[in-house]
This record gives C-alpha cells, sequence and structure tokens, in this order.
C-alpha cells in the first residue's frame, strides 16, 4: 500500500498484519479521493476505524491539517504509529481505543471536523449512529464531507442537513459520500 497523492506522495505505508482489517486497496483510495477532492485547503479529518492509517494519511498528504485516527486493535495502532513516524507526521494523533470512547474523548477536546471516514466493520451497523452522535455534539462544520463504506444493503438515507454529494458500487460494497450544510442552512 502506498500514498497516492500530494506530500507523501508514493511513500509506501505498513498494513496490519490481520484478518480483522480490510485495507483500501490503492486503486479504491484514489477514486475516493477523486470523487471527494482530490485535495483540500486545510481542515480536520476523522479517521474513525483506521486500519493502517491509509486514508487518514491520504488525506493528511493531500492538504488537511490535522488527523485524528482511532482503531481498538494493538496490531493496527502500532501500523498507524509507525506509518506516522516513517512519514514525520506530527500533525496526526492516533488513538488505541473503542470509538465510542475516542467519540467521547473527541467532544470533550472540542473537536469539529471538515472530513470524517467510517468504515466500520460491516456487521457493526453502526454508521447512522455515529453520525447522529456528530450532529448532536456540534462535532461537524459546515460542508463536512463524511465518507461511508458498508454494504450494499446498508446504505444509509439522509435528510438535512445532509445531502448525498456522490455514491458508487463495489461488488457487494457502497461508499457513500455525505455532505453536510451544517446548521443554521
Amino acid at each position: 500500500m502506498r500514498v497516492i497523492a500530494g506530500k507523501y506522495r508514493s511513500r509506501r505505508l505498513k498494513t496490519v498484519d490481520s484478518s480483522a482489517t480490510r485495507p483500501t486497496t490503492d486503486k479504491n483510495k484514489e477514486n475516493l479521493f477523486n470523487m471527494i477532492g482530490p485535495y483540500f485547503q486545510g481542515g480536520t479529518c476523522l479517521d474513525l476505524f483506521a486500519g493502517s492509517g491509509g486514508l487518514g494519511i491520504e488525506a493528511l498528504s493531500r492538504g488537511m491539517d490535522e488527523l485524528y485516527s482511532v482503531d481498538k486493535q494493538y496490531k493496527a495502532f502500532q501500523v498507524i504509529r509507525d506509518n506516522f513516524e516513517a512519514l514525520n507526521i506530527e500533525n496526526a494523533y492516533v488513538y488505541k481505543m473503542d470509538y465510542r470512547k475516542a467519540l467521547e474523548k473527541f467532544k470533550e477536546m472540542g473537536l469539529v471536523f471538515d472530513l470524517v471516514l467510517l468504515d466500520p466493520p460491516y456487521s457493526m451497523k453502526i454508521n447512522q449512529s455515529i453520525i447522529d452522535f456528530l450532529v448532536d455534539n456540534h462535532m461537524l462544520n459546515d460542508g463536512c464531507m463524511i465518507v461511508v463504506e458498508d454494504k450494499i444493503e446498508e446504505a444509509l438515507t439522509f435528510n438535512e442537513p445532509f445531502y448525498l454529494y456522490k455514491q458508487q458500487t463495489y461488488g457487494i460494497t457502497i461508499l457513500q459520500i455525505i455532505k453536510y450544510k451544517g446548521e443554521s442552512s
């Protein structure tokens, strides 16, 4: 796995040697960032089920200012930390904790996000509750993009203050990009 574009372009990343994670392929990562960017003018990114950290690192490489990566597995936490070190990334933070604890911690820290990456294990069926938590706790900036990858049958439907920006299917999975209009819109 490698970084596709931007500041860390072509740099190789370690991956988690575990069946508990499914790294996003370089081709799918490139397609995703072409759909949402491909580059950013700053902002704060949350990668809540980070795995090896590749998507969040790609977002930083393409212009995000800050990255918060979370994974509860120790192997994943180690790999993310190693990838940050190998690239000399100083504006990224990795947390080894359950996503619920991480969301509470970020709420207490007063964090507000511009890009949220959600790719939990498919069996969890938690994407909507995570999005609801972020909205209820005012943790999304106006225009925030939320990237959700899940099984096709788990595709989300949205109402105000969200709208479906783009959508793509890949076999049995669906990639949805949702934009947040903000509370005052």
